[in-house]
């Protein structure tokens, strides 16, 4: 095996050992349910109806379907086994490191210095946040293919020169590890061709390698979009080290000629755009110019490159969460300008003798332009992620300065090495230390909370994470604290009331939805909560009102007609709430929620024919949508009526409806045991039946589990379950909520 070959596998194998602690993290509840924990379409691995999905979908406020393909492919492998899927992340960044390092060797020839940039790739802990947290797959999955992309591009273009003409002279060794130094050697753009059929064969190699890139491209784009800058990138290859732009003359006509070659890139790169933009509008996080005005937003941008610059340099106090500074002094902004204005002097002017600086300089500028908040997503000020890609060109430059400086001032060789082997090991030792902080969310949180100051969306997520483990006062705590540095936070306050009324402190809890409301008094999520809270402590009058006076000044949402008529439906009112429904209906036929309530209000009336095809219209309205599949299949394999009742039909929902969830839910297994037990199914009936049995008592749901017991008991006489839906009667257990 040649030296260079080895060195590679030797960076793949301690990248995988330094990211070892990954493997004993688990998921987060920050977008990891929205990758996969609370998404059944995920979890239920590579299907046609998850791949459809993943390319039609602007679910989680993007278009990304390779990334949602990729996390399909970890549950169809591993199941929901986290370790095994944060390795996958692990596995994609040591690949990047090898393809940086290849990248690198095939474009400058120089062994060492390449082998440098790709470590600090690898091991540099502003990177930890990429690789240890699931749902930035999309991050490792997109530098993955967009080093494919440069590899694929570099082999093009050392092919063909700016002029269109094949070079064989400068021509690297093969792809692999083999090179040696030839620091010089670039294709010019001056080499001539021999023969015509050489240039034929040469021709069509090169273009291959086009279309190639082409395709990677796309693939990138398609698991991040931040990828869009990949053609300028391009470009800045083309200057340094392909040559093919001199820095001694920049003719216009040799870049117009480049910028054209790379047409088909700009036409995906700005296809991406308008859809990146559609999605994330679609998910409402786009923050207006009127909440964040522009002259804010430059001067955050400023902050942004200096602060991932210091970071760089010295990457400690790092946190998931960076908040926006309510104010921005100008004196840091004057800073940022003077910081950011010198590097562009100092490479612009020292271009001719050290062109990798421009080009390493621009790669940063450039590659963090969709992410440095002109267009401002989210409420963050910067994130560590974002800086994955883009730093790569913050390492060549540096890199091949030190090596020019080495070179010019005679360093001995031992001196840069001992710099390296010390730089390198202090990016281990920190990288590990972060991690550290990744291994739960409690750790997560708290560390962010200690590293930066007035954390209000780290308190509360620790606040979550704390309701997640029963400490209710903590979890208040950490949700006032939140509201202390932001007041406008209704969701806290939605957080708070929950937790007062599950601790049986209705009148409190009441007083947090009253305190929220007058903040913003057009919040229907927060006047539905304050509806349900009276209707569950009696206050059924004061409940009804709060709805009516609700619907009186937002006579447009639809939600607040279903939640009336449910109300309704409690007091026995059925004819008003079937009016409420109708309303619903009307404002919004693609909702599937009033068609299934207005079903289930017919149950509880006895009129179950009646209600069928209420059931079957929302049905087609949201044909995977798990409520409905199984309501309706509980009811057609157990009602009480002979003529309602369809075993093969609730067979066929019961089991859509346990594959979209992978075999994981109580209540899934639960109905297919009816399903199967209707049927005449009993054997099949049972094992679902004690199969539901055994993951609700693996979840600590006691009493679900005694109610399928009670059926499992039937199964075993061959005797099949049967219900009914009246309101007379107590409901059906083990459902899912409307």
């Amino acid at each position: 095996m040649s030296r260079p070959r080895l060195i590679g596998l030797l960076l793949a194998l301690i990248t995988l050992l330094v990211y070892l602690p990954a493997a004993y993290h688990g998921f987060s509840i920050f977008d990891d349910d929205d990758y996969v924990t609370e998404n059944h379409i995920v979890q239920n691995g590579l299907t046609w109806v998850g791949v459809k999905w993943a390319f039609t979908t602007w679910y989680a406020s993007n278009w990304h379907p390779v990334t949602w393909l990729s996390h399909m492919l970890d549950c169809e492998l591993f199941s929901l086994n986290a370790g095994a899927q944060h390795y996958v992340n692990v596995l994609f960044h040591a690949a990047n490191a090898v393809l940086l390092f290849l990248l690198l060797l095939r474009l400058t020839q120089e062994l060492w210095p390449s082998l440098f940039v790709a470590a600090l790739f690898a091991w540099h802990p502003l990177h930890v946040e990429s690789v240890a947290w699931l749902s930035e797959r999309k991050d490792v999955l997109s530098t993955f293919f967009a080093l494919l992309t440069l590899l694929a591009y570099a082999r093009y273009a050392q092919w063909v020169t700016s002029d269109g003409w094949p070079a064989f002279t400068a021509l690297p060794p093969s792809p692999g590890f083999g090179a040696t130094s030839q620091r010089g050697k670039q294709v010019t753009g001056t080499e001539k061709v021999a023969s015509t059929s050489a240039l034929s064969r040469v021709t069509c190699h090169a273009s291959r390698f086009y279309w190639l890139a082409l395709i990677f491209f796309a693939l990138g784009l398609m698991s991040k979009p931040m990828l869009v800058t990949l053609p300028f990138v391009m470009l800045l290859l083309d200057y340094w080290p392909l040559q093919r732009v001199r820095s001694d003359r920049w003719q216009s006509a040799s870049v117009l000629r480049l910028l054209v070659e790379k047409w088909p890139f700009f036409v995906l790169m700005a296809v991406s755009c308008v859809v990146t933009f559609l999605a994330q509008r679609h998910g409402d996080m786009v923050v207006s110019l009127k909440a964040m005005p522009p002259g804010y937003r430059l001067a955050k941008m400023l902050l942004a490159y200096t602060c991932y610059l210091l970071k760089t340099i010295w990457p400690v106090h790092l946190a998931i969460f960076y908040p926006l500074p309510k104010e921005i002094s100008p004196l840091a902004v004057s800073a940022a300008v003077v910081v950011l204005i010198s590097i562009t002097v100092v490479v612009w002017f020292g271009r001719k003798r050290s062109p990798y600086g421009l080009m390493g300089w621009l790669w940063f500028l450039g590659t963090l332009v969709p992410v440095i908040g002109l267009v401002q997503v989210g409420l963050s000020a910067w994130s560590d992620r974002y800086t994955y890609f883009p730093l790569t060109g913050i390492f060549i430059a540096i890199t091949f300065a030190v090596r020019d400086w080495r070179d010019r001032f005679k360093i001995p060789p031992p001196v840069i090495t001992t710099a390296a082997i010390l730089i390198l090991g202090s990016c281990v030792l920190l990288t590990e230390n972060q991690l550290a902080c990744w291994r739960d969310d409690q750790a997560l949180y708290t560390h962010a909370i200690s590293v930066t100051k007035d954390n209000e969306q780290a308190h509360l997520c620790l606040g979550f994470v704390l309701e997640e483990k029963g400490r209710t006062a903590d979890a208040i705590a950490e949700y006032r604290i939140g509201l202390k540095l932001n007041p406008y936070r209704i969701k806290a306050y939605n957080q708070i009331a929950s937790l007062l009324a599950e601790s049986g402190r209705t009148n409190e809890a009441l007083a947090e939805l009253r305190e929220a409301l007058r903040i913003n008094s057009k919040d229907t999520l927060l006047h539905n909560h304050l509806a349900s809270l009276l209707a569950d402590s009696g206050r059924t009058n004061e409940a009804l009102a709060e709805l009516r006076e609700t619907l009186h000044a937002n006579p447009k949402e639809a939600a607040l007609y279903n939640n009336l008529g449910t109300l309704l439906v409690k007091l026995g009112r059925f004819d008003e709430a079937m009016e409420q429904y109708a309303a619903a209906v009307r404002l919004d036929p693609a909702d599937w929620r009033a068609p299934y309530l207005k079903g289930k209000a017919l149950l509880k009336q006895g009129r179950d024919m009646e209600a069928l095809p209420y059931f079957r219209q929302a049905m087609q309205i949201d044909p995977d949508n798990l409520h409905v599949l199984i309501y309706l299949a509980q009811v057609l394999a157990s009602d009480e009526n002979p003529k309602v009742r369809d075993g093969h039909t609730a067979f066929a929902l019961a089991s859509k409806a346990n594959t979209l969830t992978g075999g994981a839910q109580p209540a899934m297994l639960d109905v297919l045991g009816m399903a199967c037990a209707e049927l005449g199914r009993f054997d099949e009936a049972q094992k679902a039946a004690q199969e539901a049995i055994n993951l609700a008592k693996a979840s600590g749901m006691t009493n679900d589990a005694v109610v399928v017991q009670q059926r499992l008991r039937l199964y075993q006489n061959h005797q099949p379950w049967r219900e009914s839906s009246l309101s007379t009667n107590p409901p059906p257990g083990n459902l899912p909520p409307n």
